[in-house]
């Protein structure tokens, strides 16, 4: 981004103070009524200069997508309208879970950048990332 760069990331919420870590969007985990505790929900980060602690556990490196800066921008300003659904579950009926991939392959879809064009990483599996393109196609936003 113009301003430097961003992690964009779901994790769970570590405490109330969300505008610290830049997040943009929380869910439920596990069981949608459980998510009215804090440790039972997740948060999507747009974290300016944030830092994701075990990325040194990535199986690949990062990849970059797109040096269009719209497209940057839209994906970013898609993140607070991310469907905030229940973490480990199919509620939509898309095929799969919900999970972090869900997430990103949402946006990215959203966004106007081709799924089927990103590779994922080799040997891995990315669960969940189907079920962000298949709500991302039928128009699925918000909760």
């Amino acid at each position: 981004m113009p301003d430097g760069p961003y992690t964009v990331e779901m994790t769970p919420v570590p405490n109330r103070r969300g505008w610290e870590r830049g997040v943009v969007a929380q869910g439920p985990v596990g069981i949608k009524w459980a998510g009215r505790l804090r440790i039972c929900r997740y948060e999507v980060r747009r974290w300016h200069e944030g830092v994701i602690p075990d990325l040194c556990y990535a199986v690949s490196p990062a990849l970059r997508l797109t040096d269009d800066a719209t497209a940057v921008e839209r994906v970013f300003g898609l993140l607070p309208t991310v469907p905030t659904l229940t973490w480990g579950r199919d509620e939509r009926r898309a095929g799969e879970m919900w999970s972090c991939n869900s997430i990103i392959s949402w946006a990215l879809t959203r966004a106007g950048l081709d799924p089927e064009a990103i590779p994922l990483p080799d040997g891995g599996r990315a669960p969940g990332w189907d079920a962000g393109i298949t709500l991302a196609r039928r128009g699925d936003a918000g909760t």
